[in-house]
This record gives structure tokens, sequence and C-alpha cells, in this order.
């Protein structure tokens, strides 16, 4: 078995996962996206854990989630990166939703909506394509603004690599990002009840 088949999460197929809830034995539903992202859709029942938060907190999360857990995000790889981070701290019955919200709402899976926004990895591809096209045009100019559009394009491939992205956890700081209050302690208090 190669590496990375060894640390490649469990999933789950939102057909699956939609007989689980409509059978009544729901797992936990952890949305590690924004909460503006979560504001505008997300599964009725799910929870809002942003990645970030998550990450932080999640000892403290770990004691709170003592059933299965499928951790759901736009596409999958934020869910991935929540469930290594959980799987770190010991909780054993973790799965991503395969395909992430893309995939339940292919399925014609109910959800609930809220105020329309873009999605963090629109608002990636805006910002560093307006970054690449100002610094290319720019260099008519300027030459060495070439190297701006040279960076994020490194920046891009580092990202894909990786499967992280370090513009999307700058742009979810923002206050567009943010919507609703999402803390510790609001969290843990929905997860015991």
């Amino acid at each position: 078995m190669s590496a990375s088949e060894t640390t490649r999460p469990a999933t789950l197929d939102a057909t699956s996962l939609r007989e689980l809830i409509e059978s009544g034995r729901s797992p936990r539903l952890l949305d590690v996206r924004t909460p503006a992202e979560f504001e505008t859709l997300h599964i009725p029942g799910a929870y809002n854990v942003p990645l970030d938060l998550l990450k932080e907190h999640r000892a403290e999360l770990r004691n709170h989630l003592d059933e299965d857990v499928v951790l759901i995000c736009r596409s999958g790889a934020r869910a991935s990166q929540a469930e290594q981070a959980l799987a770190g701290v010991g909780l054993p019955n973790l799965k991503v939703l395969n395909g992430g919200m893309l995939a339940w709402q292919a399925a014609n899976a109910p959800v609930k909506q809220g105020r329309q926004r873009w999605d963090l990895e629109r608002q990636v591809r805006l910002v560093a394509g307006s970054i690449v096209l100002a610094s290319v045009l720019g260099s008519i100019l300027v030459p060495g603004l070439k190297w701006v559009a040279g960076f994020i394009g490194a920046g891009l491939t580092f990202a894909a690599v990786t499967n992280t992205c370090a513009m999307g956890m700058l742009l979810s700081k923002l206050p567009y990002n943010r919507g609703a209050s999402c803390d510790l302690d609001t969290i843990v208090g929905q997860l015991r009840s």
C-alpha cells in the first residue's frame, strides 16, 4: 500500500449519507467551511466548525464528538484536512463527504439556503487572476511586476501540491466570509444539545 493510500481519509458518498439521515441514523455532520459559506447553503442539521477553528481547538472538540462524524466542505479538500486534524487527536469514526456540497447538491439532496455569497474557491480565483492580470499588464511599464505574477503562479502550484491555500486562509478572515459569530463556546454548546 502506498503512502497516499494510507493517508487517504474514509469517505461517504452523498447518496449513502442521505440514506443514513433519512433512516434516522444520521452521523454528526460538521461543515468546515467559513461561516459565510455555511450561511449561504448547508445540509440541514449540520454544525458549522470552520477549519481554522477546528484545527486550533481539535482536542476540545474531540471531547464532544463520540459518535460517527462526517466532515463536509465545498469539494472535500478542507474536510480531508479536518479529518487529519481530528484523527491526530484520536477521533476514530471519521468520514469525509466525497465531493462535498457539490456532490450533495448534484444528488438533489435537501439543503438549507440563506443569503447568497461567493464561495471561497471562487474568491481565490478572482483575487489570484486579478493580481496576475494586473501584474502582467503593469509589467509593460514596470518590467519587474512580472515577478508578482510568477509569485502568484508559484503559490497556486504550491497550493495544488500541498492541498492547502494560503490565499484562501487569508480571504476566510475577511468580514465578508465571517458571517455569523462562530466561536468555540457556541459550537460546543450546540454539540452538547
